[in-house]
């Protein structure tokens, strides 16, 4: 069973990204920290860059005029529309949230459980996001496409 080619570009996008923060992480602090793969939030969206690597790939493979490019694209715009709008308010909520339960833990007993913050990106991580997706896809039509 093989894969279209465009899932390859779609992975390959996510990895790219996320290894890039992953990379960054290592230069600023030194020490090599896996859960970057893993990670969500921070420079650049791995979700923008899996998702724009997905259409451009679909766009290379079955012409920028396919029905499935336009399936496609419209898929990266909710993804990075969802990225620097509805998980940064979460992102937003939860600081909030946590500042809450700080305040309140200097009075009562209260759990310690953290929300995690860094959920959404800002408009410059959906940018590069989509911007390193596109050259993943790119990279790899070029290099591997038969």
């Amino acid at each position: 069973m093989t894969f279209h080619p465009s899932l390859w570009a779609a992975l390959f996008g996510w990895i790219v990204a996320q290894s890039a923060k992953m990379i960054c992480s290592f230069i600023s602090t030194k020490r090599l920290d896996f859960s970057y793969m893993v990670s969500t939030g921070g420079m650049p969206s791995a979700h923008s860059a899996m998702a724009s690597s997905l259409a451009t790939s679909l766009g290379l493979c079955e012409g920028f005029n396919s029905p499935i490019f336009s399936l496609g694209l419209a898929f990266a715009i909710v993804v990075m529309f969802d990225a620097q709008s509805v998980r940064k308010a979460a992102g937003e909520q939860a600081r909030l949230l946590n500042q809450i339960v700080d305040e309140l833990l200097h009075e009562h007993h209260l759990s310690e459980t953290k929300l995690k913050e860094l959920l959404g990106h800002t408009r410059l991580e959906v940018l590069m996001g989509m911007i390193t997706g596109i050259f993943a896809a790119l990279a790899l039509y070029r290099y591997v496409h038969p």
